[in-house]
């Protein structure tokens, strides 16, 4: 054959294979407000920078080869400002991106390729489940399922992130629990297996959105760290993202320049933090105020709401902030604010990003519920993640801390610096319950109050700061320069910025 006509062939396979499931299916997405799979792609990386692996892939089943284009499953590498990353977007055009041994093998390649060059690995998450025709079976079984022992492997080597974009089953799911960041775009459905499935399993209707919906994975399951309204909107929030994280957990987060802006309303946390003790104000608006202009990035904002987890900078560094939110629940953790933190200090334990602690709690929440939500294996989740933590590690307790979240919350040796307002108070419990617990008074009972003042005098910041357990007792207005101070002054040098990632093979999901 010559050279032309080998060219031809090559122009005349390479066209079908970017045709994906055809021009119809691809305007029945467009009209429907979906974006498809290299639209996604487009969006994500800079212009001109993909290289894609497997545009020939086929389907391995031979009657499927032609009418599976790039099998399905679009991979490749390319650019975010710059920055190289690998990727996977599935084609849901094409027998609904289900998964068969071709794609499984581009998705083996993405991840070994991410894992030993120091890239982050995006997933587009959009798939109907294993591909039946060929997993049905002792063969099918056998051929595909269970062949790499390191699939479902996270030893986070690289950042992972990933969007429900669509149906997502089987696969896509996977992926999207594995991830370290996770977006779910609004009309995603992420689930183990579909809705007619499930169906099928109980016997009765089951409603998408009710299984495995938005709504679903940001306040119960907290599988979605932010929600997008449009394809254009969670592609935006996975670049963003990875603006905090480092390519790979050998080296530190890339740094920012600092707004002009940073720093200039510190005097407002006055009006922001009440003087009672009792009354609740939104911690979000003190970490605003603390932290680069427009640098706050929050995670699971929907599920936990007893605490904030998010990502942030301080004079042009990434930190991961993590603070109580006295607006729920007066700033008690439950087990889902327990879960939520956990996961987030694995975050910035592997990712070599500094922790910045905020603490305004009356301590944990209790009672039959906590209990079984299993309260006692989750705050003793939480305290061993933060005992194995490497990462600089600065604590400002704002107002109360009582009890074991004291511990939890950095308190005593748990932090680098364990750094107090004038505001703050400390005790075993709140004053009051302690009057009652102590003395076995009630508040309308004569010497409650005179017992009420000695309790709340002997929790006084500064007599926990005369036995050095707290390093210094600083002024609201002061608490940004100090924390970029400190953390300078608690830079990994050693290691040049690098943490010993002793949470790196912790579960994505528990």
């Amino acid at each position: 054959m010559s050279f032309e006509a080998l060219r031809q062939e090559y122009e005349a396979r390479r066209a079908r294979a970017l045709a994906m499931g055809g021009a119809e299916r691809l305007a029945r997405r467009t009209a429907a407000g979906w974006l498809d799979a290299r639209a996604r792609i487009a969006h994500l990386i800079d212009p001109g920078s993909f290289i894609e692996s497997g545009l020939f892939a086929t389907s391995s089943n031979p009657p499927d080869a032609q009418a599976t284009p790039a099998d399905g499953k679009i991979a490749g590498f390319g650019r975010i400002g710059g920055r190289e990353i690998a990727l996977v977007a599935n084609d849901f055009t094409v027998k609904g991106a289900s998964s068969g041994g071709t794609n499984m093998k581009k998705i083996g390649q993405m991840k070994r390729a991410a894992a030993e060059r120091g890239v982050p690995l995006i997933f587009l998450g959009e798939s109907s489940g294993a591909r039946m025709p060929d997993h049905m079976g002792s063969r099918g079984m056998g051929a595909l399922l269970g062949n790499d022992p390191a699939q479902y492997r996270r030893t986070r080597e690289s950042p992972w992130l990933s969007a429900a974009m669509g149906q997502c089953f089987g696969s896509s799911t996977w992926y999207c629990v594995l991830s370290d960041f996770n977006v779910f775009r609004k009309g995603a459905i992420m689930a183990v297996s579909s809705p007619q499935l499930a169906a099928l399993a109980m016997n009765e209707s089951v409603d998408p959105e009710v299984l495995g919906g938005w709504r679903m994975h940001a306040e119960v399951t907290g599988f979605a760290d932010q929600v997008a309204d449009s394809d254009e909107e969670a592609i935006e929030l996975i670049k963003r993202c990875l603006a905090y994280l480092p390519g790979h957990n050998l080296e530190p987060p890339p740094t920012a320049a600092v707004p002009a802006d940073s720093g200039r309303d510190q005097e407002r946390i006055y009006q922001i933090l009440p003087e009672s003790r009792t009354q609740v104000y939104d911690m979000r608006r003190i970490i605003d105020l603390i932290t680069d202009a427009d640098s706050v990035f929050e995670l699971k904002a929907r599920f936990g709401k007893a605490a904030v987890t998010a990502l942030a900078r301080l004079g042009g560094d990434s930190v991961g902030i993590v603070a109580n939110n006295p607006m729920f629940k007066g700033g008690a953790l439950d087990a889902d604010a327990c879960d939520k933190i956990t996961s987030f200090l694995v975050l910035c334990d592997s990712y070599n990003i500094p922790l910045v602690m905020l603490v305004d709690t009356p301590g944990f929440a209790i009672g039959i519920e906590a209990e079984r939500k299993r309260a006692p294996g989750k705050i003793m989740n939480f305290m061993n993640a933060l005992s194995l933590l490497t990462v600089p590690k600065l604590t400002i307790l704002v107002r109360k801390s009582y009890g074991q979240a004291y511990i939890n919350m950095g308190g005593g040796r748990n932090s680098d610096e364990f750094l107090a307002w004038p505001s703050a108070e400390v005790s075993f419990m709140d004053p009051a319950s302690g009057v009652t617990v102590t003395w076995g008074l009630r508040p309308e009972e004569p010497g409650y109050g005179e017992a009420l003042a000695r309790m709340r005098r002997d929790s006084s910041v500064y007599d926990i700061a005369a036995l050095y357990a707290v390093q210094d007792v600083i002024l609201p207005h002061t608490t940004r320069e100090y924390l970029i101070r400190m953390l300078d002054v608690h830079r990994l040098r050693p290691t040049r910025g690098i943490g010993q990632h002793l949470l790196r093979a912790w579960p994505t999901s528990y």
